[in-house]
């Protein structure tokens, strides 16, 4: 009977999370605009440390009624989250360790994102010469790095061991074959 209740629980355990994963995925939109949201609100905050006249209209945030800053969804870097709750949602763990990786690993993000969006604009409002080159390089290269890196940095610090799906389709075989 234990043995029946413990397969019971691995088979609820995995539909319910790649269920919730599936779920989070369709509730995008709501995911981007609250993250749309505070990433504007933040990243203006730091910027009013330098500037003396900094406001947020719609996606922009203007610096000294002059230099405008678009931030584009790419810049609110939803697809990063994404990746992280893929990540933590199909890595078998208890769900208080989920909990807590998932909000480590977002929080992370969410303070590294703002840092460099509110870096990146004091460099275009200071008309740095390798402006674009530095964008670039934090879109295309440092962007997988962060993400990566706090992956393993949430895995080392939550003691995960498992690998993300991987581990998971290794328990599937090993169920069906027992």
């Amino acid at each position: 009977m234990k043995k029946e209740n413990k397969k019971l629980r691995f088979i609820l355990n995995l539909l319910i999370r790649y269920l919730i994963l599936l779920l989070l995925v369709l509730a995008l939109p709501l995911l981007y605009r609250f993250l749309t949201d505070m990433t504007l609100f933040f990243s203006a905050e730091i910027l009013k440390l330098f500037f003396n006249s900094v406001f947020i209209n719609q996606m922009t945030i203007i610096i000294n009624s002059g230099v405008l800053i678009e931030i584009i969804p790419a810049c609110i870097a939803g697809s990063a989250y994404i990746l992280l709750l893929i990540l933590n949602l199909t890595t078998s763990m208890k769900i208080k360790k989920r909990i807590l990786s998932i909000l480590f690993s977002f929080l992370l993000l969410f303070i590294i994102n703002i840092l460099r969006i509110s870096f990146l604009s004091i460099l275009y409002y200071n008309n740095f010469l390798f402006f674009e080159l530095t964008h670039r390089l934090t879109w295309y290269f440092l962007s997988t790095i962060f993400v990566v890196g706090i992956w393993f940095l949430t895995a080392k610090i939550f003691a995960i061991k498992e690998i993300p799906v991987y581990s998971d389709i290794v328990s599937v075989i090993k169920f069906i074959k027992n």
